[in-house]
């Protein structure tokens, strides 16, 4: 499995020809998509979702109801490849078997109201990423790489290294990072590292473009 983060949450997994992208939100840049065969996308918030990079694609995307009509008001066109999952499911993607993890938005404040937001686990070749969108659901299955939320105005620090402990997997992948600053995401790069090594969990915060090792 080759697993390649774009900008902020979106991820690119490839295995034996087949090709997954994950959130390709406002922050990822075109080639995230670039012989991608299939979309998986969270939820509604921009940052995970930009249908402009989904129009210039002929990827089928999955993903839930609410970004369905999203896509359909925007893009008609792509409506037409959008297969709507829900919770529990189990579905192939572009060859690959996906599970769909949760169903609600981590809680922002409480008098806002929570959208829906579909984690994935996403199964290539024995090994299995999960990507939680903008929630910290445990996936419920032992998983190789947890793209991990990083920063986010839902989310103190730790929480998501004690999520990364709960979850366990041995490779831990920082997404959603565009949120603070530089200097602010190395403090939080500074916490993992004093927590995660110490519970065996290897910390991966990597640039845009970059593979994981």
């Amino acid at each position: 499995m080759r697993i390649t983060k774009f900008g902020h949450a979106c991820v690119r997994v490839e295995h034996d020809g087949h090709v997954v992208v994950l959130d390709p939100g406002m922050f990822a840049t075109p080639d995230a998509l670039d012989g991608a065969h299939a979309v998986l996308i969270t939820h509604e918030h921009p940052d995970h979702v930009a249908v402009d990079l989904l129009r210039d694609s002929d990827a089928a995307v999955f993903t839930i109801g609410a970004v369905a009509d999203k896509i359909r008001a925007e893009s008609p066109e792509v409506a037409e490849r959008v297969t709507v999952v829900g919770p529990g499911q189990v579905f192939e993607a572009a060859g690959l078997r996906v599970r769909t993890v949760g169903e609600l938005h981590a809680v922002i404040h409480a008098e806002y109201p929570r959208v829906f937001n579909c984690g994935y686990v996403v199964t290539a070749g024995g090994s299995r990423l999960y990507h939680p969108g903008d929630a910290l659901e445990e996936p419920g299955e032992p998983v190789d790489v947890l793209c991990l939320p990083v920063s986010a105005p839902w989310m103190r620090a730790s929480e998501a290294i004690d999520f990364a402990r709960r979850v366990t997997a041995p490779r831990n992948l920082a997404i959603h990072d565009r949120v603070y600053s530089e200097f602010g995401a190395a403090v939080f790069d500074t916490h993992a590292g004093n927590f995660l090594p110490a519970a065996g969990l290897a910390y991966h915060r990597l640039a845009d473009g970059t593979d994981l090792p």
